[in-house]
């Protein structure tokens, strides 16, 4: 058991690391599969565009995959005097993730609740986050440890955005994650469609291959905003796989310009300049 001087320490070292940025986002998903992390990658990448200062942390302990997305795999923070040195990424975005620190791909991590509550504190406390106006933090999918660990742990969490897709059981799963946060009193900043529809690029064709309108029709069920449509586009897993950002790869294309109108809405959200934001 750690001595309670120590945890005061760790305790005050968070509270500063906190206090110097600005807002803090929590990325969620009631299930997996709906293309959380790519979401929030791409979510991070479109803030550091406009010219704000952003880090990234990624908080899926047992599948962490940021690292990879923005292609980071085979960098490592420096550790010195028990303070973290995030990885620099694309645009001088702070990144940590537990895949910085495993020794392969293929390692995986075997650690129940209160191990992986510690890892997050850690990267909270001791990664010299330095002055930000986002932090985003991407949450495995779910309810579980570690969105219940970034909630407790930063108690004046900004808000958090919820992925989903068209599906019915996409659908469903969202309202546990709204009402896990209503119960903690994080403010839901909205939810956003992914893998929204298809659009044919030689006919204009448009295929609602996971069906269409679920992600309005659950946002007006439950009374959270709808920030907006990410449109299926096979670019944006190959980007992935480069490790290429797919906004910074293709600024023109339709799902780059969802993802610009989409924080830039979360940014008038935040800045107080738009109404009806759920608590």
């Amino acid at each position: 058991m750690r001595p309670a001087f120590v945890k005061r320490a760790e305790d005050d070292q968070l509270a500063e690391n906190m206090s110097k940025i600005r807002y803090k986002i929590a990325v969620m998903s009631g299930k997996g599969g709906v293309g959380k992390s790519l979401v929030t990658a791409n979510m991070a990448m479109a803030f550091a565009m406009k010219g704000y200062k952003v880090g990234l942390l990624d908080a899926d302990i047992h599948g962490p995959s940021i690292p990879k997305m923005l292609g980071l795999e085979r960098r490592a923070p420096t550790i010195q005097d028990e303070k973290i040195f995030p990885v620099i990424g694309p645009l001088n975005m702070k990144v940590m993730s537990m895949a910085f620190l495993l020794p392969s791909e293929e390692t995986p991590v075997v650690w129940r609740g209160p191990l992986k509550a510690k890892a997050i504190r850690e990267f909270l406390s001791k990664t010299l986050w330095g002055e930000l106006d986002y932090l985003l933090v991407d949450l495995p999918p779910g309810t579980g440890d570690e969105p219940l660990s970034i909630v407790q742990l930063i108690p004046n969490l900004s808000g958090s955005v919820i992925v989903t897709i068209p599906s019915e059981v996409s659908q469903k799963v969202v309202k546990k994650a709204v009402t896990f946060c209503r119960e903690l009193k994080v403010p839901v900043l909205g939810i956003i469609e992914n893998m929204s529809y298809y659009k044919c690029p030689k006919c204009g064709f448009v295929a609602n291959i996971f069906g269409a309108g679920g992600g309005e029709r659950i946002s007006k069920e439950m009374g959270v905003r709808f920030l907006g449509k990410i449109p299926i586009d096979p670019r944006i897993s190959e980007a992935s796989d480069k490790g290429i950002p797919f906004v910074v790869e293709y600024p023109d294309c339709e799902a780059t310009k969802s993802f610009i109108e989409i924080v830039e809405t979360i940014r008038s959200i935040l800045s107080g300049h738009a109404e009806n934001i759920s608590k």
